[in-house]
């Protein structure tokens, strides 16, 4: 068994009509956006907006014991998925470690981020590690050097990409082996990098906190501009229109990764790509990243013609509007691999050494498909792509309102509504043709 095989299973057996689906889906994205225009005249997500917290929870979440148990968890964690890794069972089948982190860690933590917030912020690793160098060298926290104000986002988009590729091109990548150098490798260079530009490189240099940042933009739980935590509308956290540089480079790798994944499953590719092939692979994730960025820089430069804007501040101010649509390709593609191929974590779990034990009473269980059936599939798959954008639609508008000239917003967002459409179909096809 392939743990990188997504849980996807075969498409033929989806109870749908695919064309209807892709027609209809596309359709959706369509009349929303008009009837936005005709009900949606003015700016209603307020950028800063949401109901505090009531003290007692407030102090609890931002309570310092939270944090720290937190982050004690998630590196014990981490050094027992890295000593199962090398220490462990030889085979991808009953090793943990690339359980753990392809399917537990990089899909587990989209949920957890868009119901709970930054959370791999609040636990992560790479900072724990900071902190400790820091205070055995003698470095204070804000590091040796100040990172450029340039840098934004582009460390993240480029950590993210190597992650993707492994994930879905490299050869031997649930090795456990290979998997637990590559965390250790991660860790090392991502505290060298925060103990020299401080701990401001975690915030967007490192990719995974980055990742589960910016989706975490789309959670309930948020902050006011003075730090009290809310309870907002989901969209809320993607107004503020600020444009960091590289945070729509990260958000097309995100989308353009997922698509890829839709790709490699089609029957097409199958029957043309050989399996393993390092190379075809490397260029068709590429190629689905690039017209992703394609699509989105084009259809904003059409915009700032069609307003008068200047074309190069319109894409960084309307990245964070992508962010529905890379949850919604996420949660299409991986929801029933973590249904699944999640139960295994928890399985090996149970004897991680292969030592005999039964720590969790989990040892030889195996894995129910029915939490996943294919009706549940279906629906999921369709209604996160279709959803997703709709989001996403409803954001930009919200955001354009707001933005541009009085006036103008109708008009510019139409180049924005057909790369809506055509994404929509687009990743409805791929998903759904294998």
């Amino acid at each position: 068994m392939d743990v990188l095989a997504h849980g996807l299973g075969g498409r033929t057996d989806l109870p749908l009509d695919a064309v209807a689906a892709i027609v209809g889906g596309g359709a959706a994205v369509a009349v929303s956006f008009l009837v936005l225009t005709v009900a949606w005249k003015r700016p209603r997500i307020d950028p800063g907006g949401g109901r505090p917290l009531p003290a007692g929870p407030a102090r609890v979440l931002d309570g310092p014991a939270l944090t720290w148990a937190g982050r004690v968890l998630a590196l014990a964690a981490t050094a027992l998925v890295v000593a199962v890794a090398f220490a462990g069972p030889p085979t991808e089948q009953r090793n943990l470690a690339p359980w753990a982190l392809y399917v537990t860690f990089w899909v587990g933590l989209v949920p957890a981020s868009v119901l709970l917030g930054p959370v791999w912020r609040r636990v992560n690793p790479v900072r724990t590690l900071h902190a400790g160098v820091c205070a055995v060298t003698r470095t204070p926290v804000t590091g040796r050097r100040p990172l450029p104000s340039g840098v934004g986002y582009w460390p993240a988009a480029a950590w993210l990409t190597a992650f993707v590729w492994l994930e879905l091109v490299a050869p031997g990548r649930a090795d456990p082996r290979l998997v637990g150098a590559l965390i250790v490798g991660y860790l090392a260079v991502n505290t060298a990098l925060a103990w020299w530009f401080g701990r401001d490189w975690c915030t967007r240099g490192d990719g995974f906190e980055a990742y589960s940042s910016l989706l975490a933009r789309m959670s309930p739980l948020g902050r006011r501009a003075d730090g009290r935590p809310v309870l907002r509308t989901p969209l809320t956290g993607l107004m503020d229109g600020v444009a960091v540089p590289g945070l729509a480079a990260t958000a097309c790798v995100l989308i353009g990764s997922t698509g890829f994944d839709g790709i490699t499953r089609t029957t097409f590719w199958r029957d043309n790509v050989a399996a393993g092939n390092v190379a075809a692979g490397t260029l068709g994730l590429g190629a689905a990243i690039g017209a992703v960025a394609v699509l989105y820089f084009g259809a904003l430069r059409a915009s700032a013609a069609l307003t008068g804007q200047d074309p190069a501040e319109l894409p960084g101010r309307y990245a964070a509007t992508l962010l529905p649509i890379a949850l919604g390709y996420t949660l299409a593609h991986y929801f029933s691999f973590f249904l699944l191929e999640g139960q295994t974590t928890f399985i090996l779990a149970s004897d991680p050494f292969g030592a005999g034990w039964n720590l969790l009473g989990s040892t030889g269980n195996r894995v129910d498909s029915d939490l996943a059936g294919p009706t549940l599939t279906a629906q999921v798959q369709v209604n996160g792509i279709v959803i997703g954008h709709i989001l996403a639609t409803l954001a930009a508008h919200d955001l354009a309102l707001r933005t541009t000239p009085p006036g103008r917003a109708l008009r510019g967002q139409l180049p924005v509504a057909v790369v809506m459409v055509a994404l929509t179909c687009a990743g409805l096809f791929a998903l759904l043709s294998g």
